[in-house]
């Protein structure tokens, strides 16, 4: 009988926007932030600017949708690889849609991946079209998330 094993990860956060007054209004502090991860390189973010966040570094809605269609990618990498399906080029337009609601919070209510797969001559383009929804499946970003994901792939001949 397999057992689950946990994966621990961790960051360190740090708010960037204190220019002074901390947040004595609305409108004087910045929503810059610092994700640090041990060994890795500095993510600098800041709110959407809807949120009067710095349109010119990633945002969490972003990062959500980055996580989203990256972690499917790599889910479906590693299943065309066990299947000896060479995949030569991979491509992805996702897009999100967030609502907001009346209490001033807000949710994503659907993510649409958009994959352009390029495989190598000779490969099953069939088989390697059905493996985006094994990779759903699999992905684990996608299984920690409460909102539809839809995946609208095109695989083609190189």
């Amino acid at each position: 009988m397999a057992t689950n094993k946990s994966h621990e990860y961790s960051l360190s956060l740090t708010w960037e926007g204190n220019q002074g007054a901390g947040t004595a209004s609305y409108d004087v502090y910045g929503r810059g932030f610092r994700v640090r991860v041990e060994g890795k390189a500095d993510l600098v973010g800041s709110a959407d600017p809807l949120f009067r966040g710095d349109a010119s570094v990633h945002n969490p809605e972003d990062l959500l949708l980055a996580a989203v269609s990256s972690c499917h990618m790599l889910s479906y990498l590693a299943l065309c690889a066990r299947k000896r399906i060479a995949v030569l080029s991979y491509d992805d337009a996702a897009m999100g849609t967030m609502v907001l609601t009346p209490d001033g919070g807000g949710h994503f209510t659907e993510v649409t991946l958009h994959p352009r797969v390029t495989l190598a001559a000779g490969a099953d383009v069939e088989e390697a079209t059905r493996l985006h929804e094994r990779a759903h499946a699999i992905c684990f970003i996608a299984s920690s998330c409460n909102f539809p994901i839809h995946c609208r792939p095109e695989v083609r001949h190189a």
